[in-house]
């Protein structure tokens, strides 16, 4: 049975429950729940196993904290004899408005500790990752406020959505493959005049 391994990224504990970094966790919850599935506590991460189109998706949220996410990302890579290509790491980012998704094959981690913490521990920037827009509208010298707070009400319209629509991105991007879930993920906008 081919194998993915979706690692979703964020922080453990209440004090990060809702907060922007933790978008990646959001959409773990939301696409485990979906498929009637529990995360039980695993090695270096929750995880739950999921069984899809014939597909066996091992779905991780790293218990390390986001600095440390490629520990738990290379653990269960190795475990369960996953490759780079069949990843697909899930993180917010703020260089993308929250309109907006970004399904990507590769690239820089841009600053975010959890890719640059994967790419240390993988050896590669080679593996496709989601990139779950929050937008930038923040304070000078506020960014670490801003990510690590928690959603506006104004924006949980649009983050209800994404999550959802992140959810059926998983889907799409382990049966139809990248190019395709590239194609449909990208084009979405979850503007105010979307809703």
């Amino acid at each position: 049975m081919e194998k993915f391994l979706i690692a979703a990224l964020g922080n453990i504990g209440a004090a990060y429950h809702g907060t922007r970094h933790n978008a990646g966790f959001d959409v773990a919850d939301v696409f485990a729940a979906k498929h009637g599935v529990a995360f039980q506590s695993g090695r270096l991460a929750d995880i739950a196993e999921i069984r899809y189109r014939g597909k066996l998706l091992i779905v991780i949220k790293p218990t390390t904290y986001m600095n440390l996410s490629g520990r738990a990302v290379k653990y269960w890579m190795d475990k369960e004899r996953i490759d780079a290509d069949h990843i697909l790491v899930i993180m917010d980012d703020i260089a993308i408005p929250l309109a907006k998704l970004r399904l990507r094959a590769s690239g820089s981690d841009g600053g975010h500790n959890g890719l640059k913490s994967i790419q240390e521990s993988i050896g590669t920037t080679t593996y496709p990752r989601l990139r779950f827009g929050i937008g930038g509208e923040y304070p000078k010298g506020q960014q670490v406020e801003f990510v690590l707070g928690k959603w506006a009400d104004s924006e949980l319209p649009i983050v209800r959505r994404k999550v959802q629509a992140s959810a059926e991105v998983i889907e799409s991007f382990v049966v139809r493959g990248l190019p395709m879930a590239m194609n449909e993920a990208n084009k979405l906008d979850f503007g105010p005049d979307m809703i």
